[in-house]
């Protein structure tokens, strides 16, 4: 089950975190994995990971919210099968403390970046008769989150975006389907621990990891085992659907 041979794969944002351990999932059940980061060298330890493994892996260095970086290097990858919409920054704020440049800044990033890969991605997926497309959202698409207001708006936008492209391409033979995770264990949240809490680091990641109801943080490869059965024969009649995997944060937190 899960097999992926003779599949080819593109992760954006696939360098670090949850879109390296998807990029990881993926070369390992068979799929000839494409990164596209912001530079190739923010592959490296991601491409290391799957040659070691003796697996077949490329970075491609690119800016998401560039079109026509994205169009050129789409165009260069050729047919594939899958595409995992992974890269996104995050940001902190409210509607009324959130700096015009920075709402623009993860817009061009989270939702136009997004856009610039499906325009890209599907003229490459039609190539091979179709395919899968795993957008990742978030539970602040959801639910409301504090001090998110960009963040919550891009990833609102791109859950309704998978919806859109769910229906536009179902009878291309096209599934789409995002993935909305809560709080997941990766080096960007201890980046923001070590800048925002230098004095308390351990408290404060007990206190984020039991904002969950399970008590603790998601793992990246747990997001992407779900990503992996997304992209995979065995979900072959899911399509439009929106997963949360956030140890019960939108049903149970009341």
């Amino acid at each position: 089950m899960f097999q992926l041979q003779n599949k080819k794969a593109v992760i954006t944002g696939g360098g670090s975190g949850i879109g390296q351990a998807i990029a990881v999932v993926l070369a390992k059940q068979g799929a000839e994995v494409h990164i596209i980061e912001l530079t190739a060298e923010h592959a490296a330890q991601t491409l290391k990971q799957i040659e070691e493994a003796g697996q077949k892996a490329y970075a491609h260095g690119c800016n998401v919210a560039d079109h026509q970086e994205v169009a050129s290097v789409f165009e260069a990858i050729g047919a594939i099968n899958i595409l995992v919409n992974n890269a996104g920054i995050a940001h902190i704020g409210k509607a009324d403390t959130t700096a015009e440049s920075d709402f623009d800044r993860v817009m061009q990033v989270n939702v136009k970046g997004v856009y610039n890969c499906l325009f890209s991605a599907i003229p490459q997926l039609r190539k091979s008769g179709g395919g899968v497309i795993v957008n990742m959202a978030s539970i602040a698409a959801l639910v409301g989150i504090p001090d998110r207001f960009a963040y919550s708006t891009a990833k609102g936008a791109v859950k309704a975006m998978t919806m859109s492209v769910a229906k536009d391409y179902i009878s291309e033979h096209i599934r789409c389907n995002s993935i909305s995770p809560a709080r997941v264990h990766t080096p960007f949240v201890d980046g923001f621990l070590k800048n925002n809490y230098p004095d308390n680091i351990p408290e404060m990641f007990d206190k984020l990891s039991k904002t969950q109801p399970i008590g603790r943080m998601a793992k990246p490869e747990e997001v992407a085992a779900l990503a992996l059965y997304l992209c995979s024969d065995e979900a072959a009649f899911i399509t439009g659907c929106d997963y949360p995997i956030d140890g019960g944060f939108t049903t149970l937190n009341n």
